[in-house]
């Protein structure tokens, strides 16, 4: 499916980074959704911030929620992201789109080592964990996936 045509000149290696952007931003996307559907029915007890006096039930829904958030839980939320990104959820280029693993770096070298890197991501997100064995019902669920992401 590629009705602007950005993948028409037939480059394999433009293909592949721009299936892994997409599959990644349409798990961002539902994860989003979940975000903003979740905390109409379910709210955490406690506070957000007990220096502020803010507790998780008088944060509101959808964009009122940016307002009420401290600006540090801003700042570990993009840090958090950022750690993610960079060594948790890193798609190795050896791997199929989609399937992360993890990558350890020191000096803005990577570090191949299979106790502290390379972690390879199976279903639901459970490190190490087999890959789904049956091809067709891979297939399938990994198209339901993208699906799911481009709705989202």
């Amino acid at each position: 499916w590629d009705p602007a045509g950005f993948c028409s000149d037939g480059d394999a290696r433009e293909f592949y980074r721009r299936r892994c952007v997409e599959i990644k931003h349409g798990r961002v996307s539902m994860l989003a959704c979940l975000g903003y559907i979740v905390p109409e029915y379910f709210k955490f007890p406690g506070y957000l911030s007990q220096t502020s006096g803010i507790k998780f039930a008088d944060v509101g829904t959808g964009l009122a929620a940016l307002l009420k958030v401290p600006a540090v839980g801003w700042i570990q939320w993009v840090f958090f992201c950022g750690y993610m990104e960079l060594f948790a959820c890193y798609q190795d280029p050896d791997l199929i789109p989609g399937k992360l693993s993890s990558r350890f770096v020191v000096g803005l070298t990577t570090i191949k080592s299979n106790t502290l890197s390379g972690w390879v991501f199976g279903p639901f997100g459970v490190p190490n964990a087999p890959s789904i064995a049956d091809p067709e019902i891979r297939k399938k669920k990994l198209n339901a996936e993208i699906a799911n992401g481009r709705l989202a």
